[in-house]
């Protein structure tokens, strides 16, 4: 199966894709947030065949949920209910800084931190057997 993640951010949204086998993450593209996010990755998850969505989860260092994630939970259900497909959460930290640290600022990053999350993902996920390693579902 194929996974799609996404590191949802309020100007650009970051695309990232697992090989068919569901075992490494590549950066596909980042894409403006607009009213028509929601279409336009369901036309992604079309035309790459995807089988589960995996959105980074959002959370301070008290484990509490960030601003962000008030945007987030409802773009997720509604990406849901558009595509038909999963919506798994993934704990995400740090990872913009991290891809800005490992490929450098650029435009990519955006794509690069969801790599990074969905890789994280597909880690957990392989050693455990599961394809859904006790994260978050909507």
């Amino acid at each position: 199966m194929k996974y799609l993640a996404i590191d949802y951010g309020t100007k650009r949204v970051g695309i990232a894709t697992s090989d068919d086998g569901g075992t490494m993450a590549f950066p596909l593209r980042v894409i403006p947030n607009s009213k028509k996010l929601v279409e336009d990755i369901t036309e992604i998850c079309r035309l790459e065949r995807i089988g589960t969505i995996i959105m980074g989860k959002s959370h301070n260092f008290k484990n509490e949920p960030n601003p962000l994630m008030r945007d987030i939970i409802p773009f997720a259900e509604a990406l849901k209910k558009k595509t038909g497909l999963p919506v798994l959460f993934m704990t995400e930290v740090f990872s913009s800084q991290e891809a800005a640290r490992v490929t450098g600022e650029n435009s990519g990053n955006d794509a690069s931190a969801a790599a990074l999350v969905l890789q994280s993902y597909l880690d957990r996920a392989n050693i455990s057997g599961t394809k859904s390693p006790g994260e978050a579902k909507l």
